[in-house]
Parts: C-alpha cells; structure tokens; sequence
C-alpha cells in the first residue's frame, strides 16, 4: 500500500494536536498504519534541537539565521531518519508542522529572504514533500486566548509564543500566502468550532488521497 505524508500547518493556538490525534483514529480505523510526528522534532537528535530553537533562553541570544540553520538541521535529521522510511514502508505519517512553518515564521515574520528560504527546505528534505497539507486558520488574537490558558505550557519558555501580536499577524497572513500560492496542496480549514466539526472538515479532503 502506497504511503503518504500529511502535514498540519497553522498559528499558534490552533488546535493542530487535537486534530492530529483524531485524523490519527480514523486513519487507523481504516486498517491503515499510521504515525504522528512533529517539527521541529521527531527523532532523538532533532528534539534536542527543538529544545534550544523554542525553550532557548540566556544572555546570549539565537540569531535569526542561526534560527534557520537549526530549523533546517532538526528537519534534515526527520525526514531520513523517521519521515521517507515510514511513507515507503506504506504508512501514513502525520506531521505537525513543516516546511511551510518556516516560510511563515522565519519568511514572512522575521522577514528572511523567501527564494532562499524555499532553497535551504528543499536542500533539507529532498523529495520527501507534503502530499497535502491543512492549514487550520486562526486570528492571532483567539490564539493568544488558547494558549494564555493551555495547561501543558504553562510557565514554560517559548521563544515563538513570546512574539508579539503583530509578528503572528504576518505568520498567519503569510500562511494564507503560501494555501494562495499552492491551493493544490494546501487546504484552509477554520480552526473555530468544536473538535469534531473541524476534524469533519479535514476528513473530507484527506479520504482522497489515503
């Protein structure tokens, strides 16, 4: 059975967990393997780079291209290790963010150059791309509200979510970008309603392509 790369795209907030958990269940309840995965992360060695890209915090800071270049590293590191072996054993892998993560965040928020950006992502996986890709959509300031109240991160450091209001405006304006630029691949679907309204929504453009 052929397999297939599935990513998760969105601001902060969004409820991409909760969906990954759910798509996970139906996945698996149509006999089909299924893992889900996240970036930065996935393997030993890229979650010890996750933990100095988003908990870093001293007197010396990350600079925005030392940022990229970790990002890129921990993403090499996933797609070899864990992401290509898993879709050409035929499993469905799903991944909390990806490349277009970096595009968004590092592209148009640190305002990093884009044609560079898009040659370091592909330098990084390959062929190894996104069959489809949802991108839950969210305003930056209901995200604000979810993860002001989100247990799991509570009192921890988080380089991203510290950003202000007007950094994830243009994450999220610059995810709308990239669904606009690639409406093919990428599907927008509302990240407000309850769980199960919103798990619908996805299910009906991943049938299709598991």
């Amino acid at each position: 059975m052929k397999g297939c790369f599935i990513t998760f795209e969105g601001p902060e907030g969004a409820g991409k967990s909760t969906q990954l958990r759910l798509l996970q269940d139906y996945i698996n309840a149509r006999g089909r393997e299924c893992l889900i995965t996240r970036e930065p992360g996935g393997t030993p060695v890229a979650e010890q780079l996750r933990e100095l890209i988003k908990h870093h915090n001293s007197e010396e800071p990350i600079f925005d291209e030392s940022e990229l270049f970790l990002l890129e590293a921990a993403r090499a590191q996933h797609v070899h290790y864990l992401i290509e072996p898993a879709v050409k054993r035929g499993d469905v892998v799903l991944c909390d963010r990806f490349y277009d993560s970096t595009t968004a965040y590092q592209g148009y928020a640190r305002g990093m150059d884009l044609e560079k950006l898009k040659l370091l992502n592909d330098f990084a996986v390959g062929t190894c791309k996104p069959t489809l890709t949802i991108l839950l959509d969210l305003s930056p300031e209901e995200g604000f509200e979810r993860t002001a109240t989100r247990e799991e991160t509570q009192n921890i450091h988080d380089r991203f979510e510290l950003e202000n209001l007007e950094f994830h405006t243009a994450v999220r304006n610059g995810f709308l970008e990239i669904a606009k630029q690639e409406p093919e691949r990428v599907k927008i679907v509302s990240a407000v309603g309850t769980p199960e309204e919103i798990h619908q929504k996805i299910v009906e453009f991943v049938k299709d392509v598991i």
